[in-house]
């Protein structure tokens, strides 16, 4: 189980995607799918620093790649402020751009690009996603 911690910091979030790379190419991921989770990693914490903690440099990020016979899976752990998925506005579908709004697209783009998308919440604050990617 390959885990690592990193500083909530934007500056974190190119060494997490070297992470997720090199542990995706591990287990068979393909260049698409291997890019796919990138990009909700990436999405996943950037909404870790901005909106868990606050900003920068105020809490960590737990990386966890574990390599499965049939994908990838990663568990991405911090002890931020915690939030409810369903709190958030679901995105409309082919609407212009800039109707959308600020917010609520980061999780429907990770719903999207990832085969399972589960949130736990921690009692004392903090929350564990765990994203799927199968091969």
């Amino acid at each position: 189980m390959p885990e690592k911690v990193f500083l909530g910091e934007y500056s974190s979030l190119e060494k997490i995607s070297e992470f997720i790379k090199e542990h995706a190419y591990a287990c068979g991921l393909d260049e698409r799918a291997t890019y796919a989770v990138q990009l909700a990693v990436d999405e996943a914490c950037s909404n870790i620093i901005e909106h868990a903690y606050g900003g920068e440099g105020i809490g960590e990020i737990e990386c966890i790649c574990n390599i499965l016979d049939d994908g990838l899976e990663v568990i991405l752990k911090d002890d931020g402020k915690p939030f409810d998925p369903e709190d958030v506005k679901e995105v409309q579908v082919g609407v212009p751009l800039e109707e959308l709004g600020e917010r609520g697209a980061g999780i429907y783009l990770i719903n999207q690009l990832m085969d399972e998308v589960n949130f736990k919440f921690s009692n004392k604050g903090g929350t564990t996603l765990t994203l799927k990617k199968n091969k």
